[in-house]
Order: C-alpha cells, then structure tokens, then sequence
C-alpha cells in the first residue's frame, strides 16, 4: 500500500477527505472505474504496518511451528515467581 500527501491546494480532494471522515464513498471516474474512499483508523494502519514487517512476521511463523509450551508453574520457576503465602507476603 502506499501513502500519497494531498496538497492544500487539492480542494476538491480535500472536500472529498471531509466526506470521508463522516461516512465511507465510492468515487466514480469519467470512465466509470470505482474506487473506496475510507478512514482509516490508526488500529487498521497499524495491522497493515505490522504485516509489512518481514522479519516479525517470519518470527511469528517461527513461533507458531514450536510445539513445546511450558506450564504457568514451570515460567514462574524459571524466572524466579515464588507464590505468596497465605497472608498475602512473598515466600522469597
């Protein structure tokens, strides 16, 4: 996907952006191609950044192909958690 700037100077297009804002359009050319004209909400930017980026992405796959997982006890070990005792202190 790519990012293009309007200009200031592009009212017509700038209008157009306002609409935008308020609800979705279908813009129609002279020869009658359509387009959707949307807001995009920072949410739905961010996943298609997020999708962009090779390297996470080839992390996650990575990750999503190991079969080993650890138990909440065995993280909690490793790491050093101990359980508060029955008074609510740290048994550390």
């Amino acid at each position: 996907m790519k990012t293009i700037a309007i200009s200031q100077d592009a009212k017509e297009i700038l209008e157009l952006l306002n609409q935008a804002r308020q609800e979705n359009l279908i813009v129609q050319s002279p020869d009658g191609s359509e387009f959707i004209l949307a807001e995009i909400d920072f949410f739905d930017h961010e996943i298609e950044l997020t999708r962009q980026n090779k390297a996470l992405m080839t992390l996650l796959e990575q990750r999503a192909k190991q079969d080993r997982t650890i138990s909440l006890e065995e993280a909690k070990s490793l790491l050093g958690i101990n359980e508060p005792d029955e008074s609510g202190s740290d048994t550390t």
